[in-house]
Formats: C-alpha cells, structure tokens, sequence
C-alpha cells in the first residue's frame, strides 16, 4: 500500500501563489508516475499536470500552462505544485495520484492512477 498526503492548500488572493506538496509513504518502491487533479463542486475531477519519473516529460491542462509547475523529488519521495497567479477558477480540491502506467507519455485518465491522496482545499478569491 501507497499512501499519499497533499499539504499547502488554503485561501488566497487572486494573482496570488501557492504551492502543493505531496509526500508519498509506504510501498513506493517501484517507478511512478505522478499527477495533480483538481474537483471543484459540481464537476468532474480533472488532470491539472503531470510528471514522470524521471521528472523529463511533464504535462499541463492548458488552462494551467505558463502558471503552474509540477516537479518532483524522489529521494523524499515528494511531488509538488508551484501555482503562480491563481484565479477564481482555479478553486477546487487537488488531488495528488500515482500511477504505474508508465509506458504511457503521462496518463490524463483518473482510472490509470494507483493511489490517490485525501486532498487539500484550495480557495481564490476575487
């Protein structure tokens, strides 16, 4: 078993920043792939960005490209996501998840994802 703990969410200003981190526990011994989702009320949860193990192939939703950065450390077994002028629409719950899909560039599908984390809030207001 995998566990995944997500921390940095909160409430900020829009044009504000934050960043999530996600520590991954327990059996983490093979190869992973790592994404960040997000479910705001209402909607489906969707892929925000993703990262190989390697951390040499990485992708975003485009709402996100240019302001959000995922980047990984895997000697503490931690992925993180640096969100840069945040707005409104950013506001949802974000998920870290692993997946051991990694034949494929970076699985967008929730269903290709192994573990996931609890979540942690994040809130912008105008």
């Amino acid at each position: 078993q995998v566990q995944l703990v997500e921390s940095g969410g909160g409430l900020v200003q829009a044009g504000g920043s934050l960043r999530l981190s996600c520590a991954a526990s327990g059996r983490t011994f093979a190869t992973y792939t790592a994404g960040w989702f997000r479910q705001a009320p209402g909607k489906e949860r969707e892929i925000v960005a993703g990262i190989s193990w390697s951390g040499g192939r990485t992708f975003y939703t485009d709402s996100v490209k240019g302001r959000f950065t995922i980047s990984r450390d895997n000697a503490k077994n931690t992925v993180y996501l640096q969100m840069n002028a945040l707005t409104p629409e950013d506001t949802a719950v974000y998920y870290c998840a692993i997946s051991y899909d990694t034949a494929r560039y970076i699985p967008t599908a929730t269903s290709l994802y192994n573990y996931w984390g609890q979540g942690t809030q994040v809130t912008v207001s105008s």
